[in-house]
């Protein structure tokens, strides 16, 4: 943090990787993750970012470890997420992720992509 505010990095444009583990290798790897992301968004005031998909290596279903994840970094403010933007199903858990931290303010952003979907009958 001191060396970007002598490089004159204003704090927006800061993001810190707090590296979400394998919780198959290390049981605490999620816990720990999840408390970096909190410190650092209370303690530095600057965004966050993690490789969500880290946390389910080597366990079968990693998209529903994922997503439970991903929820919970984003509670504790996770401000940006290194995920595969194709699956739709990663970005509604965001919006609804964001929607239930009042980051979305009436569901606005979650309700546009509800509208978007394809309705089958």
């Amino acid at each position: 943090m001191e060396r970007a505010q002598e490089e004159g990095i204003p704090k927006e444009n800061i993001l810190i990787d707090c590296l979400a583990m394998a919780v198959s290798a290390d049981p605490n790897a999620g816990i720990a993750c999840l408390k970096a992301i909190g410190r650092v968004t209370e303690e530095l005031g600057v965004g966050t970012t993690l490789g969500a998909s880290n946390v389910s290596f080597g366990m079968p279903n990693r998209s529903i470890i994922n997503k439970a994840f991903l929820s919970m970094a984003i509670m504790v403010g996770l401000t940006s997420a290194i995920v595969d933007p194709t699956k739709e199903e990663v970005v509604r858990t965001i919006l609804a992720s964001d929607f239930l931290m009042s980051r979305d303010p009436y569901g606005a952003r979650y309700l546009k992509n509800y509208r978007q979907q394809p309705k089958y009958s």
